[in-house]
């Protein structure tokens, strides 16, 4: 499977209680990372106001680690935009006019018009996927919040019980290393829409939100679990983990 992506925003606190979202992966120009942040700052103003009016849940940016084995376009960012809808995903919301909302007195038009204007000029490419909530587990350890870490394994589904072996069998062993202490959150999504540029290879994302000073994980054994664990590895093909630092959360 083509080493990906990513391009967030369950608890799904996507930024992950979102129970849709659109997932940008953003591949940067070389050097446009002060920059790219500079206008995650600018957009976190305009997101608060979308969540305040309604028009999203949620939204979060994750700083993605790099991998020895990463392709050239690999993304450096991950952006998720929750919606609690499909019908509010597809609608979106209008960023300019929530711009001149959010920053009205603070800013002058001109100044937030060539700070919507740059959007988009820092990175070479942004990959974009639609997302819909599957299952997850609670959010154990508070809210989201910047350098919280979170793993990312992208899944191709081979079998029609795929979705029964992820939120019957393992939910449950996410649950127990949830009490554990060793996990904060799992979700399960699936990818439901994607742009032209984007990957596939692939139909669902796994999220470990993860613990600060996790333990041993508490696994499953014998014979019974054998046969299990042989029905959930023949139901998919899963990637190596990514793992994300929140850079921004709310919801």
């Amino acid at each position: 499977m083509k080493n990906l992506l990513l391009t967030l925003t369950l608890l799904f606190t996507f930024s992950i209680n979102a129970q849709y979202a659109v997932m940008y992966a953003v591949d940067l120009n070389e050097g446009a990372e002060e920059d790219y942040l500079k206008l995650e700052a600018f957009w976190s103003e305009i997101h608060k106001e979308a969540i305040k009016q309604g028009s999203q849940n949620g939204w979060s940016v994750w700083k993605r680690t790099p991998k020895e084995t990463d392709e050239a376009n690999a993304p450096e960012y991950i952006i998720f935009d929750g919606f609690e809808s499909e019908e509010k995903m597809n609608a979106g919301y209008n960023g300019t006019e929530l711009a001149f909302q959010a920053y009205k007195g603070k800013m002058s038009r001109r100044s937030i018009q060539r700070m919507l204007d740059q959007t988009g000029s820092e990175s070479k490419e942004r990959r974009t996927y639609q997302l819909k909530g599957v299952a997850a587990t609670i959010l154990a350890g508070g809210d989201i919040k910047k350098g919280d870490k979170m793993s990312v394994n992208f899944m191709n589904k081979k079998t029609d019980d795929f979705e029964n072996f992820e939120t019957q069998v393992w939910k449950p062993v996410a649950e127990k290393n949830i009490l554990a202490g060793n996990l904060r959150q799992w979700i399960l999504v699936e990818a439901i829409g994607r742009s032209e540029n984007a990957y596939s290879g692939w139909t669902h994302l796994a999220f470990n939100v993860q613990a600060e000073n996790p333990g041993e994980w508490v696994g499953m054994s014998g014979f019974k679990w054998e046969k299990l664990w042989e029905g959930i590895e023949s139901s998919r093909d899963m990637s190596e983990a990514d793992e994300l630092v929140c850079v921004y959360s709310m919801n």
